[in-house]
């Protein structure tokens, strides 16, 4: 496995932190280019790596407005290359986006059960040997029990009092 640490400035445009887009460049781009599917649950406004897109926001241009686990729930099993999971990284930032679009937030959509669900599905879309490259708080992606591998950690430390992004590169297993 790989681990590289980066100084870099924090954005909330996650894939457009210079660290963070090379490391796209270099894991999608050549799945991209040959057809394949990447999806992106929580894509804000970014359709750069993604072939498939969603946000619940409309005012982000995206090919659907839907809460990520309807998105996911939208593909058939093992049908997916590579899934990007760029999710809210705090249950806060979960209520945030939820109140933000106007809908009322749930016990349910604040804990760690509305995480464990996108894992799950991610697991299910994913073709074997399709990568999940989750970014966040934590280095915890969608995990060895979901039969995944961990290839590579980039820790982007933002300095100050910023929180770190750390991105994890997995691929599942047959």
């Amino acid at each position: 496995m790989k681990i590289k640490r980066i100084w870099c400035m924090p954005n909330a445009n996650t894939f457009s932190i210079k660290p963070i887009k090379q490391l796209l460049e270099e894991e999608v781009s050549p799945i991209k280019e040959n057809g394949g599917i990447i999806i992106d649950p929580f894509a804000r406004n970014s359709r750069a790596f993604s072939t498939v897109t969603n946000d619940l926001n409309p005012i982000f241009d995206t090919d659907y407005h839907e809460d990520a686990y309807d998105f996911l729930k939208r593909f058939d099993d093992n049908s997916v290359d590579i899934v990007l999971y760029d999710p809210p990284y705090s249950l806060r930032q979960v209520s945030e986006s939820y109140q933000n679009v106007g809908i009322s937030v749930t016990a349910k959509m604040t804990s760690a059960n509305w995480r464990r669900k996108h894992l799950d599905e991610i697991q299910r879309v994913l073709k074997p040997k399709g990568k999940a490259i989750c970014f966040g708080w934590n280095s915890n992606g969608v995990g060895k029990k979901r039969n995944f591998v961990l290839d590579e950690v980039l820790l982007v430390a933002h300095g100050g009092s910023h929180n770190d992004t750390i991105v994890t590169v997995e691929t599942k297993n047959n």
